[in-house]
């Protein structure tokens, strides 16, 4: 649905070629983690694709769950020498930005159930 499409493997592409955001740990926000930061974000965005998509099936939905379920997974693995440290701002940024672009895959998935 999104987790096997060209679209997402180039935001890991592109999450990859920006590596170098995670790799300063100047700026930390002291308060929360890369995988706090991740699971908060991509928790409220497929929340929004749900409420946007109030008629959206059962089985759509769990299989959104499950692919959402995947992209956290595959964050966790690219990011795992930073998962568990505190997020700098900078970080945040970039993952706002990078999840608002997982989301645009989702929405895009949703529309062709429709």
């Amino acid at each position: 649905m999104v987790v096997e499409t060209e679209g997402y493997n180039a935001l890991i592409e592109y999450l990859t070629d920006n590596f170098d955001v995670f790799l300063v740990e100047e700026g930390s926000t002291d308060t929360e983690t890369v995988e706090d930061v991740v699971t908060d974000m991509i928790s409220s965005n497929i929340m929004a694709v749900f409420e946007q998509n109030p008629s959206m099936h059962t089985t759509v939905r769990f299989q959104l769950l499950k692919e959402a379920d995947s992209v956290v997974e595959d964050l966790s693995e690219i990011l795992a020498g930073v998962w568990r440290k505190k997020a700098s701002n900078e970080q945040i940024s970039f993952l706002d930005e990078y999840v608002a672009l997982v989301k645009n895959l989702f929405d895009n998935a949703v529309t062709t159930y429709d």
